[in-house]
């Protein structure tokens, strides 16, 4: 046991040491901070390298051809609301003073920004920044004013390429999206509300994020404002990685989530604008809907991926190699569609007329089909016709124990269709209800079997297990999509 003394020093020395503990501890929080600030980035030299490159845009529209924004609203502001749907706020309209119609012939339209793609006058910017314009004049950082002429847009990338007649310009270097990391340190420089070569800086918050059908965004939390728009988003090698577009906002002003165009898909685009003035796509000709877990599951594909073709277009390429409603395309030319955006981005890519291999997921097994992609054009509108039938059959013991009543799919409506075989949903109530059957739906197949008429889709029902999920392909009008049945219990 040990002596009085010796406790007493043990203590003693806790006590200094808990003081000393105390001394040094406002120390080291003060020193923390000043090491986390030297650790931040400096952009200056940046600015001074890749600024030069950045130029401001101004667009200028006839009078005649003007619509004026909605409810008086700027041109810059409107940009932004109208990509996400945002609503616009109800702005009354200024007055303006009423002038001579020859001083109303031309009248600035907008404000946006841009970047030297090459050095013999190429610039980029985004398509709504020049959209509908009737003059371009591009501004250098040096004063140097230049009229452009639209080499092309593209809507759906919202992608511009415009040229000015200018040599020995300072042309931007385009960056590896490869190397592109979340969280890493990213500038833009652009010309926010007509404020030239304003810069701002933030970290890339996601990549290959989907706001579209052919473009998997940057997200990041750089501030970007009206006029930011057709900018370049630089990394800290000095490398243009994207173009900034588009904000997500209920405002109409920035709230900490910008999006921009990778520079791997928008030189893309730029170098097909620049050989033809236009950008061909690819297409097979089918419409597509995702695949949910449940519906992966209980046809045996396992993991939600893939996209579910729920109508192919007569006479279309998909059609011609033998794609069918109710397919999952879980490849295209041996490129995994792990989401339902990727098909669309894939085909959109391809050069049409080159031929493709699509993978799909029928009926347990996958198979390869050959499809030559064909060049996008305009969609036909789908119309959708009631089946004919005469009267309501009763429903069979199987059928009624889900809700169902079929028929047998008239000859007519097979050849229109151009179906094989099916059943017509006569009457759909309780568990099939509840599923999104309706009557007037034709059923291709039940249980993971295809039928060919009535009795095929009695006899597969007969044998299926109730007291689980069943799984239907079923098409309504030129649509076809899965639903899964689940009985009470």
């Amino acid at each position: 046991m040990p002596k009085l003394d010796t406790l007493r020093s043990v203590a003693l020395a806790c006590m200094f040491t808990g003081l000393a503990g105390a001394m040094v501890a406002p120390q080291l929080a003060v020193a923390q901070p000043a090491a986390a600030v030297r650790g931040l980035p400096d952009f200056t030299e940046l600015v001074d390298q890749v600024g030069p490159s950045v130029v401001n845009i101004r667009t200028v529209e006839k009078a005649s051809s003007r619509a004026g924004g909605a409810n008086g609203m700027n041109e810059e502001m409107l940009e932004f609301f109208k990509r996400f749907g945002v609503p616009i706020p109800n702005v009354p309209r200024q007055e303006r003073p009423q002038r001579p119609q020859q001083e109303e012939e031309n009248q600035p339209r907008g404000v946006g920004s841009g970047f030297i793609l090459t050095s013999d006058g190429f610039v980029m910017t985004n398509a709504h920044v020049v959209d509908g314009a009737d003059q371009v004049i591009v501004t250098l950082t040096d004063k140097r004013e230049f009229r452009a002429k639209i080499v092309g847009a593209d809507k759906r990338t919202d992608v511009a390429l415009v040229k000015i007649e200018a040599t020995g310009l300072p042309a931007v270097k385009v960056g590896d999206l490869s190397r592109l990391r979340v969280g890493e340190w990213v500038m833009a420089i652009g010309s926010p509300f007509g404020l030239e070569n304003t810069v701002t800086a933030g970290i890339v918050s996601a990549k290959q994020r989907d706001t579209g059908d052919y473009l998997p965004f940057i997200q990041t939390d750089v501030a970007i404002n009206p006029g930011n728009s057709g900018g370049p988003l630089i990394n800290m090698r000095g490398e243009v990685v994207g173009i900034n577009s588009q904000i997500y906002s209920r405002s109409g002003g920035f709230m900490g989530i910008s999006f921009a165009i990778p520079m791997d898909e928008a030189i893309r685009v730029s170098d097909q604008l620049k050989a033809t003035g236009r950008v061909t796509r690819g297409r097979i000709g089918v419409q597509i809907g995702q695949v949910s877990r449940d519906v992966a599951e209980s046809i045996g594909l396992g993991k939600a991926t893939g996209a579910l073709v729920t109508g192919v277009e007569p006479g279309s390429p998909a059609d011609k190699a033998g794609v069918e409603a109710g397919d999952i395309i879980t490849r295209f030319d041996g490129k995994p569609i792990e989401k339902v955006a990727d098909l669309p981005r894939f085909v959109g890519n391809t050069k049409p007329g080159s031929k493709a291999t699509v993978t799909v997921f029928r009926r347990g097994s996958s198979r390869d089909l050959a499809v030559t992609v064909a060049e996008i054009e305009a969609e036909k509108p789908v119309v959708a016709r009631a089946p004919e039938r005469e009267e309501k059959p009763k429903a069979s013991p199987a059928a009624q124990q889900i809700g169902l009543a079929v028929a047998e799919l008239p000859d007519a409506q097979k050849k229109e269709l151009k179906l094989q075989g099916g059943v017509v949903v006569a009457a759909a109530t309780d568990a099939a209800a509840r599923a999104g059957l309706r009557e007037g739906d034709v059923i291709l197949a039940i249980a993971n079997t295809e039928v060919a008429g009535v009795k095929e889709f009695e006899a597969v029902l007969a044998k299926a297990d109730k007291s689980k999920p069943i799984n239907v392909l079923y098409r309504r009008g030129e649509w076809a999509q899965y639903a899964l049945i689940r009985p009470a219990k």
